[in-house]
């Protein structure tokens, strides 16, 4: 007979379904947040021009219900189970055999496997349950600056204040290395991209890339900073590098840096100790 799982192994796999139907979740804000703030964009740029704004279909992270983007088709319950039903209907629309994008899946997969691996790490405790929030909203993140180099204030700013409030609570982290390290964090990209823009006379970064090292430093301490910054810069060039050498990036092209200041935050989040045995002066503080 199998042996019996344990509270343990219950406890991971309960994250895990959850991370699911998050991850779900996660697919319709990364695809709506950046339309809804566009469509705030253009109703403030009607009000300043004193024009009456476009009442068009109302449209949220609820409204309307989601749809095929080739025929239309309503997506029934049924189509939107998380992964059972990208596999039963084989990645096609049930309606029309259009291709349904393998994102939507990705992100269900890894916001799971991520949930799993941090009920793993941290067990079941408070630090769980923020280290969750972090990372949903890193995933998130990462996605939406991927596709339109954005990373919203209404996820970097609640995120920077969340480190701040749960280290209060818990102190997982000292409340003082979670301050130094949220304006740490911003000041020095903000300090970053001043240089670049006086010598360049370019902008090398979005002001959102400040906010979100600043979060990853409220939330892990600002011994953390150095390493994510370095993790960061690496993955983005060996990517950037490897983009110029298949011909799917021109070196001219900027791209974004939020995704891999949020695979450094993440990568820090669960292996910060064993990442700073290459930066030995280094020594992060982890929950």
């Amino acid at each position: 007979m199998p042996a019996p799982l344990d509270n343990t192994s219950v406890f991971i796999a309960l994250v895990a379904l959850l991370g699911l139907f998050i991850g779900s979740f996660l697919n319709v804000l990364i695809v709506r947040l950046p339309v809804m703030m566009e469509r705030e964009w253009q109703a403030e740029m009607a009000e300043f021009r004193g024009e009456a704004a476009d009442g068009g279909e109302r449209f949220n992270l609820l409204t309307p219900r989601s749809r095929c983007p080739h025929c239309g088709h309503m997506i029934s319950a049924l189509e939107n189970i998380p992964l059972v039903s990208y596999l039963f209907l084989r990645g096609r629309c049930r309606h029309c055999k259009a291709g349904i994008s393998y994102r939507y899946p990705l992100v269900e997969f890894l916001t799971a496997a991520l949930s799993a691996c941090v009920a793993l790490r941290f067990g079941y405790s408070m630090a769980t349950a923020g280290a969750l929030v972090f990372v949903w909203i890193m995933i998130a993140l990462a996605f939406i600056d991927f596709d339109t180099r954005l990373l919203p204030d209404s996820l970097t700013l609640p995120l920077l204040w969340m480190g701040l409030v749960f280290n209060l609570k818990t102190g997982n982290i000292p409340l003082e290395d979670a301050v130094i390290g949220a304006v740490a964090g911003y000041l020095f990209l903000w300090s970053v991209y001043w240089l670049f823009k006086i010598v360049t006379g370019k902008e090398g970064m979005g002001h959102g890339d400040f906010k979100l090292l600043a979060a990853i430093g409220a939330w892990l301490g600002w011994q953390i900073l150095p390493l994510t910054i370095v993790l960061a810069s690496v993955a983005g060039a060996v990517f950037g590098i490897a983009l110029v050498m298949l011909g799917r990036h021109r070196r001219s092209t900027p791209m974004p840096f939020g995704p891999f200041l949020a695979i450094a935050g993440l990568l820090a989040l669960f292996q910060g100790e064993a990442f700073s045995t290459f930066l030995p002066i280094f020594s992060p503080t982890v929950p």
